[in-house]
Formats: C-alpha cells, structure tokens, sequence
C-alpha cells in the first residue's frame, strides 16, 4: 500500500506550492465562491499567513460560478471572467496555487488560463468529456468522489485523466450519501483510492453538508469539522479540504457547513501535532 507521506512529495509538483518539504499534510481551503474581491483577498491573506507559519503546503480554492444550485434564484457567481480575474490576482499576490471547479468541457480551457488546478465537481466525476478536457489543459485535476461512488470505483475517473496524457491528479473525498438528506463518512475510502496511486484529500466541511432540504438551502453540522478532520489525519489522508468564510451565516453559498475563519488556526494546529504522530509510525 502506498502511504501518504509519499503521496506527499508528488504534490511538491503542483507550480506555487510552498512547504512540500515539511512532512505537513497538503491544505486545500477558502471560500465556497468568489463573492468580491474584498472578501476573497481576505481569506487568501490570512491562510497564506498560517501556511507560511506553520509551513502547511497550500492551494487557495474558490468556484468562480457555481453551477449546481438547488433553486434558480440561488446565488451563483459575479460573472465568471470577473471572478477568475480575481483567482489570478490571488495567485500573483501571494505567491500561492489556485484550485476552481470547471463544470462543462468548455469551462477547461477557459479556467486554465487564471489557475494551477482544476476541479471536477463530485456529481460530475463520471464525466467523460469533462475529465478529457481537463486533462488535455496539462493542469492539475482534483477530482471529487462522487457521493454515489466507493473510493475503488474512482480509478476509473483516475484512468480517463491518464490516459488522456495527464498524471497530476488528486482525489478527494466527500463522503456518501445513504439517504435524502444526509452523508455519511467511510474512511475506507481514503486507503482504497490511495491503492490508485494518487494523494487523497478528505473534504471536512462538505462532507457535513444536508442536502436536499425542502427549502433547497443545503444545511450542515459544521460542529464536527474537527472530528472528521482528525479522523482523516489519522487514516492517513495526504491532504485536508476546507470551505472557510469571516462570517458563514452570510456567506452566498454553503454557508451552512463552512468553518468560521478565525477558528482555522486552532483546527490547523490540532491537526498538525496529530499528523506528527502519524508521520512518527512511517
């Protein structure tokens, strides 16, 4: 099997990222959209602050339109040069890699022009021309699990990206749905897509979403942030994925789920000494 300290270093290769060599798991986190400039050049200084502190590997994430919405009256971007402008201008200042989601083959090319990575929504994962597409850019590609996938299932979304000329891909996972409403966490996952031969990173906030509500807001448990955190580290996930926002009771989308800004760095802190003890067995 193999373990996610090597599947670290094969981040290193992702352009930007700073801290490959800390032994430190990889940080995927930001907001969930691009709601103005203000607001995500915010995020961005503050977590580039704690990735340089703590020497946390990290790619800033923002969707610059967000295409999946329950309601056609729910929010879903500034305008989408506007907000991939924005990403850019994020990359530029802090020196850090961009993720975005890309939800059409389209949107591959477009989007890679302003980011390091592009991501594969988990409802979209079985998606031929999209992976293609993504994959052709030579760009990164995080693809998420779908919520009705096992994580073995997922080398085949892992086989179209290869095949298609690229290896630089993630898998992330964001657990299961096993009703209308709620998902369910399987760790098992996390070694099953490893076996695949890519660094797995556990999504801790979207994995604690509600969906489906009769009002079509998702809602979420954002209390078990932490619990699903650690337990990641502990299966030995290479990487962690979090949705943050100064204020998420107001946030434009999945407000519901995100963590508060300013209780990242208890979390991270957390997480590290407990990465510690998982490198110690390694």
């Amino acid at each position: 099997m193999t373990t996610h300290y090597s599947m670290t270093i094969k981040t290193a290769n992702i352009p930007g990222l700073k801290h490959s060599g800390s032994g430190n798991f990889l940080l995927i986190a930001g907001p969930c959209v691009v709601e103005d400039e203000d607001m995500v050049m915010e995020i961005a200084r503050h977590i580039c602050g704690l990735s340089d502190k703590y020497r946390i590997p990290y790619v800033f994430k923002a969707s610059y339109r967000k295409a999946n919405r329950s309601r056609i009256d729910s929010f879903s971007g500034i305008g989408d040069e506007k907000a991939l402008k924005i990403l850019a201008k994020v990359r530029e200042q802090f020196s850090v890699p961009v993720i975005t989601d890309i939800h059409t083959p389209e949107e591959a090319a477009l989007a890679a022009g302003y980011v390091d990575v592009l991501q594969i929504p988990a409802f979209l994962c079985r998606q031929t021309d999209l992976l293609v597409a993504a994959a052709k850019t030579g760009k990164w590609v995080n693809i998420k699990k779908g919520q009705f996938l096992s994580g073995a299932s997922m080398k085949h979304a892992v086989d179209k990206v290869r095949d298609s000329g690229n290896s630089n891909i993630l898998l992330t996972d964001r657990g299961n749905m096993y009703g209308y409403q709620d998902l369910v966490v399987d760790f098992r996952n996390i070694p099953d897509m490893q076996k695949i031969g890519v660094p797995v990173i556990m999504d801790i906030t979207h994995s604690l979403q509600q969906p489906n509500q009769s009002e079509g807001v998702s809602g979420g448990k954002p209390e078990m942030i932490e619990t699903i955190g650690k337990a990641a580290i502990s299966v030995g996930a290479d990487g962690i994925f979090i949705e943050t926002h100064p204020d998420p009771s107001i946030a434009k989308s999945d407000g519901a789920n995100m963590l508060r800004m300013q209780e990242l760095e208890r979390l991270l802190i957390r997480l590290l000494a407990l990465r510690k003890t998982i490198n110690s067995f390694y």
